[in-house]
C-alpha cells in the first residue's frame, strides 16, 4: 500500500477537478433552463375570450416546434382542478449546482 501513497495527492487533485467541472456543467444547465423560462414567460400569448382555454383557467400558451415535434405549453396562474400523476419539476440543475459547489 506504501507504494501508491503519492498518487493520493494526483487523485485527490483529479477529483477536485472533475468536482469543479461538474459544477460549471450544472451550472450552465440551471442558467440556460432560466433563459427557457424567461423566454417562454415572455412569448406566451393570452387564450381568446370565451375559450375552452380560458374556462379552464390557462393565463398564456405558445406553439412551439423542435426536432419535428410540435410542443403546446400552457401556464395556468392558479393550478387546474386536476394534475397528472406525474409532474417534471425544473429543480435539478440548480440543486446539483449547489450541491457541487
Amino acid at each position: 500500500m506504501e507504494a501508491f501513497g503519492y498518487l493520493v495527492p494526483y487523485a485527490l487533485d483529479w477529483m477536485n477537478m472533475l468536482v469543479r467541472w461538474l459544477h460549471v456543467v450544472t451550472g450552465i444547465a440551471w442558467i440556460g433552463a432560466s433563459f427557457y423560462f424567461v423566454w417562454l414567460d415572455n412569448s406566451l400569448r393570452p387564450p381568446a375570450p370565451g375559450s375552452d382555454l380560458a374556462h379552464k383557467g390557462v393565463a398564456g400558451e405558445l406553439w412551439a416546434v423542435h426536432g419535428g415535434g410540435f410542443y403546446n405549453p400552457q401556464k395556468y396562474l392558479v393550478a387546474p382542478a386536476e394534475l397528472p400523476a406525474e409532474l417534471h419539476w425544473f429543480k435539478w440543475e440548480a440543486y446539483s449546482t449547489w450541491l457541487s459547489g
